[in-house]
């Protein structure tokens, strides 16, 4: 989905970059043992919510008349978005691990910075909670310009994350990249009414299609959720290009209908694991066809129209970790830190309306070693694919190893191994590597093929130089290396190792609702040929460090 990526420039004039943590403020009340009071058995009392602006005034370095007219001009988020998000209510038995879960769900929000919860004023068998919130800037004008893989990216819209207070976004944008200009149109809103269930709207009118999709989903949104459901329709009809040391070589035009709907049961959170069961139905279809009044060879997949019930398991663990200065600067984080496994097993049968017999499958395994305070493993592998007749088709399998070894408060050093394993994929989803996907020095796309793989190393700085009070700063040393196997359709053979080195800024915005960190980096290409810079400038935005 595109998202805006707005300059620092622009940001800081609209009011939108960071904040200190709210545990740089001090609490009057003195914090409450939680094992004591899960011992005891005590009993929520009061829920006070202390919502806080988007800036401080009462800090001197923060009490000017830009900042209080943010302040003034900004609709705080209002209680009931708040409240409805919480595990815990009055009357409910105190549970420490609610508390921490109720501060990931509020976290996991756009609209507010941070979230805490503390148990304060324990009277009588009973203990009241303050939820104690930031807000950030929530509107956002947006008019930017972004470079990766050697292509530039354009923005020009309006954004509000959090719509009159309501937790709702609205998004109204013109995007035009090297693919595409798209103009769309996007609402969404993850608590219908007071409900779990979000929906989420988008209407897109592009240079070469158009994209729609209506979803109502409610989640499995905490561990100890007994059900979920939901409906999606999709449809999405654009053309797309086959690549070639970053030069289009080949296109297609694409037109696809998707329809699912699903509904899933668990039996809630069992001595720190959780078991969840999923069944529903999926109608996908995808045709293909020349572009017309195209300018390059038509290569053209083909068509598929796969109709099937399916079935799904998953299986997690109740562990996680709150840290910072990982994947974002000065803002705490959650990361998954124990064992997901999820399998989801589908039958295509030309009974109810698909093209072919097939047995579909996917499969994901996630796993964390060690403690993000000193150092960690997160791995994560997984699989997709179709059994037709005795023909293995469009199978996918891929790794992802994540290792961070905290040597201070301000440096990290940060390394990962992925890759990508494929075995006769349909011409719709080859592997590519490139600019844009994690080798910074060389042009977009710049390889495809059937499997790939690609490590990075980074010396990573989280630096306290806060300017203006309204955005973080950090650095990277960074070192790339990867290669891809098998043979391009519409291109050469795979050129070996390809590696570069290179150095960056981080930018994190705090006083926005974007969690993205605008990136500067400047890439240098060791292998790189005549037709390549010497010198790669990279300006993007990302979700991570």
């Amino acid at each position: 989905m595109p998202r805006t990526i707005c300059s620092p420039i622009i940001a800081a004039i609209s009011m939108l970059l960071v904040v200190p943590a709210l545990g740089e403020e001090s609490q009057s009340e003195a914090p409450l043992d939680a094992a004591q009071l899960e011992t005891d058995g005590v009993v929520i009392g009061e829920i006070v919510l202390d919502k806080r602006q988007i800036f401080n005034v009462s800090d001197p370095k923060e009490n000017n008349a830009l900042y209080r007219l943010a302040n003034k001009l900004h609709i705080v988020t209002r209680d009931e978005v708040i409240e409805k998000q919480l595990l815990l209510q009055p009357g409910n038995t105190y549970s420490a691990r609610l508390v921490s879960e109720s501060e990931r769900i509020l976290r996991a929000n756009n609209y507010l910075y941070d979230a805490k919860i503390a148990a304060i004023n324990r009277r009588d068998g009973a203990v009241d909670l303050r939820v104690t919130t930031r807000d950030v800037w929530t509107l956002k004008p947006s008019l930017s310009v972004s470079r990766r893989g050697g292509e530039n990216k354009t923005a020009f819209g309006i954004e509000e994350l959090n719509l009159l207070g309501r937790g709702q976004t609205l998004r109204i944008e013109r995007i035009e990249d090297v693919d595409r200009t798209s103009k769309f149109v996007q609402f969404e809103d993850a608590h219908l009414g007071r409900s779990w269930v979000s929906t989420n709207v988008l209407v897109s009118d592009n240079s070469d299609g158009h994209s729609r999709l209506l979803s109502l989903i409610r989640p499995f949104y905490a561990l100890d959720t007994r059900w979920s459901a939901g409906v999606t329709a999709y449809d999405d009809d654009r053309r797309s290009a086959l690549y070639d040391l970053g030069n289009e070589t080949a296109e297609y035009r694409r037109d696809r209908t998707q329809f699912s709907a699903f509904a899933g049961w668990s039996a809630g959170l069992r001595e720190g694991w959780v078991r969840r069961y999923t069944a529903g139905i999926v109608f996908d279809d995808s045709r293909f066809a020349a572009v017309t009044d195209g300018t390059l060879p038509a290569v053209i997949p083909a068509d598929r129209e796969l109709n099937y019930p399916f079935f799904g398991v998953e299986l997690v663990q109740d562990r996680f970790e709150t840290t910072r200065n990982r994947e974002q600067i000065g803002r705490t984080e959650d990361f998954f830190t124990g064992t997901r496994i999820t399998a989801t097993l589908g039958w295509a049968d030309e009974g109810i309306g698909a093209d072919r017999d097939a047995f579909l499958y996917t499969a994901n395994y996630n796993r964390g070693f060690g403690s993000l305070d000193s150092a960690a493993l997160l791995i994560s592998a997984w699989a997709s694919g179709r059994q037709e007749s005795s023909d293995a088709k469009n199978v996918l399998a891929g790794f992802d190893a994540r290792y961070y070894l905290q040597q201070s408060n301000q440096r990290v050093f940060y390394a990962t191994v992925s890759g990508s394993y494929g075995h006769d994929l349909d011409l719709d989803n080859l592997i590519e590597l490139g600019g844009d996907s994690g080798l910074r020095g060389y042009p977009l796309r710049y390889q495809t093929g059937e499997s790939k793989l690609l490590i990075t190393v980074e010396q990573r700085y989280f630096w306290n130089w806060y300017p203006f009070r309204l955005f973080r700063v950090g650095g990277a040393i960074f070192a790339d290396a990867g290669r891809t196997w098998g043979d391009n359709p519409v291109g050469g053979e795979p050129l070996g190792w390809l590696r570069d080195v290179g150095f960056g800024l981080r930018l994190a915005s705090t006083r926005t609702g974007s969690r993205k960190m605008v990136h500067i980096d400047i890439a240098f290409p060791l292998d790189a040929d005549a037709s390549i810079d010497d010198v790669q400038f990279l300006l993007e935005s990302k979700k991570s460090f």
